[in-house]
Parts: C-alpha cells; structure tokens; sequence
C-alpha cells in the first residue's frame, strides 16, 4: 500500500481523535473490507459475524488515543481484529468432539479419500472438504485454530503471523508444528473403523 495511503488514513485517525464524525466514517469506510476478511476468517461459530465486526471498531475507536502512528493504521487495526477474534474464540464453550456419524455423505466421502490418499474431484467435494477444514478446526484451541488459518488457509508467512499475533516465531512454529499433529489425531479419529472400534 501506498505511503500516500497511509498518511491519509493516519489523516483520518487524527480528525478522528478530535471527535470528528465524518472522519470516523471515512475511516470506517475504508478500514471495513479488511475487518471484515478478519473477522471471516477467525470467526467463532456461535457469534454473529456483524457482531464482531462492530467489536472490533468499538475497540479501534475507543483506542484511538493509543495509537503512535509507529505502523500504518491497517497494521494497527488488523492487530485489534485478530486478538478481538481470538478472545471471542476464547470465550466459546468446548465443543464436543466431532462423530463420523456427524458428517454429511459429502463429508465422509472426503475424509475416507484423504485416509485412502484418493483423489476427490468436483464441485461438491470441494465444499465439503471446506466444511471438513471447518469442522476440524473448531474443535481445536483458539491459539491453534488461529496459526492455521493464518499459516495455511490465508498462506501467511511465519513473519506476517509474527506480526500479527505478537508470538515470536519459534512460538509460531511450535504452535503451527503442534496445531497440525491435533489435527490429524481428530481426523484419525473419523476414519469409519475407529467409528466402529
């Protein structure tokens, strides 16, 4: 993004602080579309996706005074987003464990060609696989359903997740190292005879 871009939004926090209402809605404006994939991405199952968009801008605005002009605003505000996220995802209850009983045919076709190593095709086994990931992702911690959305479904580097999440970057591989080895137990765990064991 453009030097000229962030001066402008940097304008914008400025007039903001000053209780300057278009401002604010310029900012709101133009800062929405990335909240909003925030949000999108780490979003907790049981909370409403405008709900935590609006939480996220409540806390922007209500720390407006906070911030030091040090990193572009986006920066700024995709770091609000992300631990809005992951403290939302925090506060929902466990989740049970996921049952092959539980998964649609499409589900359970997927799972049964990764156990395999078959490939799947089609359109259909595309959202299913989609909604597998989904699945499987929300039965883990919040920390590490976050490093792998980051890492490997938005193909962060290790150094963006750094950024975003504060961790260091051995604390993001380990994260990401353990997060991937939870993930394979659960799906070990749908396999049709672990079902019937």
């Amino acid at each position: 993004m453009s030097e000229a871009r962030h001066a402008d939004l940097a304008q914008f926090v400025s007039r903001a602080r000053r209780r300057d209402e278009a401002a604010a809605r310029i900012l709101m404006d133009r800062l929405y579309p990335l909240v909003l994939k925030i949000v999108r991405s780490h979003l907790p199952w049981r909370t409403s996706e405008e709900d935590l968009v609006q939480t996220v801008f409540m806390k922007v605005f209500t720390h407006l005074d906070q911030y030091e002009g040090r990193v572009p605003v986006e920066h700024w505000v995709s770091r609000i987003a992300v631990n809005t996220c992951l403290s939302a995802l925090k506060a929902e209850k466990a989740r049970p464990e996921l049952r092959w009983a539980d998964l649609s045919e499409e589900g359970q076709a997927v799972v049964e060609g990764l156990v395999s190593g078959t490939e799947t095709d089609g359109g259909t086994q595309a959202v299913a696989a989609r909604d597998l990931v989904q699945e499987l992702l929300a039965r883990l911690r919040p920390a590490d359903r976050l490093v792998l959305t980051l890492l490997h479904l938005e193909e962060r580097s290790v150094a963006e997740v750094k950024a975003l999440t504060g961790w260091s970057e051995a604390l993001v591989k380990v994260r990401a190292f353990r997060a991937r080895r939870k993930l394979r137990k659960l799906l070990s765990k749908l396999e049709p005879d672990h079902e019937n064991s």
